[in-house]
């Protein structure tokens, strides 16, 4: 069992989605536990994203990486589910790229690193509508809302998103935090976001510290 988790390690830093996923196939049949296989992918990317984070590695790198892991986690939440299982999570965040803007990397990578933290991560997709944003605020109560934005003319919805959660009487039951090319942390403070992450490592982080003062923590992490 050991000697396939290794593998999977090996095929994830070398941005093999299709390997990664029959490896993790492969994991399942031979008795590897669903979390364990977690915790082996989540290992191996959040290595990949500190290695990007002191400039070890590079975007394409970490792209890669995060898509062969996504492949494997794909198998084992697949798994989960079906046993009843529940990973552990330390946050729930709903990620979107807002109405208008198809530019899915910055939010792929986001969702990775944070699903290889441990949180539970709600993927709503790109060209995401104020709407859909408020409905999944309201419905599935995240810790966390984080929005992406690459172009100068979307970054506007984040403001709206922030003021129908507030009309909503949602506003100080969800952080929110922001990001994407078109953002900067002078915006974020701007329109009333809870944050700002300039990239994905970031942005993790920031989710940690946020979820970290919701639960009344004083320690300063």
């Amino acid at each position: 069992m050991e000697s396939v988790l290794a593998e999977i390690k090996k095929q994830v830093l070398a941005y093999n989605r299709d390997g990664v996923r029959e490896l993790a196939e492969q994991a399942l049949a031979q008795g590897v536990e669903p979390l364990a296989l977690v915790e082996t992918l989540r290992e191996v990317i959040a290595g990949v994203g500190e290695q990007f984070a002191s400039h070890r590695v590079f975007l394409p790198e970490l792209v890669g990486a995060a898509g062969a892991m996504e492949a494997g986690m794909a198998v084992a939440q697949a798994a989960i589910a079906r046993r009843g299982l529940q990973a552990a999570s330390f946050a729930t965040v709903a990620i979107g790229t807002v109405a208008g803007d198809i530019h899915s990397i910055g939010k792929n990578l986001v969702a990775a690193l944070l699903s290889a933290a441990g949180a539970t991560v709600l993927d709503l997709g790109i060209n995401v509508p104020v709407e859909m944003f408020l409905a999944e605020a309201q419905e599935y109560q995240p810790q966390v809302l984080a929005m992406s934005a690459l172009l100068t003319t979307t970054a506007p919805e984040q403001r709206k998103v922030i003021e129908r959660l507030a009309a909503a009487g949602l506003r100080e039951s969800v952080k929110v935090i922001v990001g994407g090319g078109a953002i900067s942390a002078a915006f974020a403070e701007s329109i009333g976001a809870d944050g700002y992450g300039g990239t994905a490592p970031q942005a993790v982080e920031l989710v940690r510290r946020l979820v970290g003062r919701a639960a009344g923590r004083t320690d300063g992490r």
